[in-house]
């Protein structure tokens, strides 16, 4: 009686199973290769068309550029400008080199010759009669950023060789629609610097409509003559506009920008469109002309003195 079991019907060769499953490996990769070529061409082919695609489109490319030009001469006319470089060069070397020549020989014998036609011009150039300008040794105000610098700010005014510092007691009474604002002492400096940039002025005016710089109040020391006809020297007040937008007025007439005009007792000055007015004064101012005349004698001996 035979056994039904599955042991009982197994190939008694114990190598057949191995070599059946090596053969189905073996069919089954042969059969996706040819899968493979069938879908997808070779890659030699593949490189092959990439490249035909490639000159095609630099093929399609020049011609856009080149409307004129046919496809099948583009290598021979690439040499051909080559070559046309090439004699364009050595004809350029040629004439530098005859130019060379002759400007050796022009500066050998000092006769102009016209390198083209070989011609001698023995005719001596004209000098054109130029007016060069002649250098200026004035001062450009250039050197003022470094020297007349106050904190880290450019100054646009310098004060002049004849500043003094007052031995008269010069005050300024600001007045404001009638109303009177607290008195200003202008003595201590021999200058005072008028603006709304209150980091450098001296003076400060608030109106927007007064510059950053506007007008510098300057002492200085001139000469005069006397009743006797003698020249003496004091210091008077002077006021100078730095060029301001709106203008520096004294006694209601604005005055030109970049000059000193000379300050009297009792003048008014007013700065831009602002409405307050500056009265200038003095300690003296409520005496008699005889004393302000002796205060001036005073001060004239003092300034004597001190030179």
């Amino acid at each position: 009686r035979r056994s039904r079991s599955p042991r009982g019907r197994r190939s008694r060769s114990p190598h057949r199973a191995a070599v059946k499953v090596k053969q189905e490996r073996d069919d089954h990769c042969r059969r996706g290769n040819e899968e493979r070529k069938q879908r997808y061409p070779s890659e030699q082919e593949h490189r092959r068309e990439r490249s035909s695609d490639r000159d095609r489109h630099r093929d399609h490319s020049d011609r856009r550029k080149n409307p004129n030009e046919r496809p099948g001469v583009r290598g021979h006319e690439r040499e051909r400008d080559v070559q046309n470089i090439r004699e364009q060069q050595a004809e350029r070397e040629f004439y530098n080199e005859r130019r060379r020549e002759h400007r050796q020989n022009n500066e050998g014998s000092g006769v102009d010759q016209n390198p083209e036609l070989g011609q001698s011009d023995n005719k001596p150039k004209e000098k054109a009669s130029v007016n060069k300008e002649k250098p200026s040794f004035e001062l450009s105000g250039a050197l003022l950023e470094d020297t007349n610098t106050f904190r880290g700010v450019v100054i646009k005014y310098s004060e002049p060789p004849e500043a003094r510092i007052p031995k008269k007691r010069w005050r300024l009474y600001p007045f404001k629609n009638d109303e009177f604002l607290p008195v200003m002492y202008i003595h201590r400096q021999s200058a005072y610097l008028l603006g709304r940039h209150r980091r450098i002025a001296d003076i400060p005016i608030d109106h927007p409509s007064c510059s950053k710089q506007h007008a510098v109040f300057q002492y200085r020391l001139v000469e005069y003559t006397r009743a006797d006809g003698t020249v003496g020297r004091r210091v008077r007040p002077y006021i100078i506009d730095l060029g301001s937008g709106n203008g520096t007025f004294l006694n209601n007439q604005r005055i030109e920008p970049q000059r000193y005009y000379e300050l009297k007792e009792k003048d008014v000055l007013k700065f831009g469109f602002s409405s307050r007015e500056y009265v200038l004064l003095h300690e003296s101012s409520d005496k008699s002309e005889a004393n302000t005349k002796d205060d001036d004698d005073d001060e004239e001996k003092e300034e004597e003195s001190d030179s």
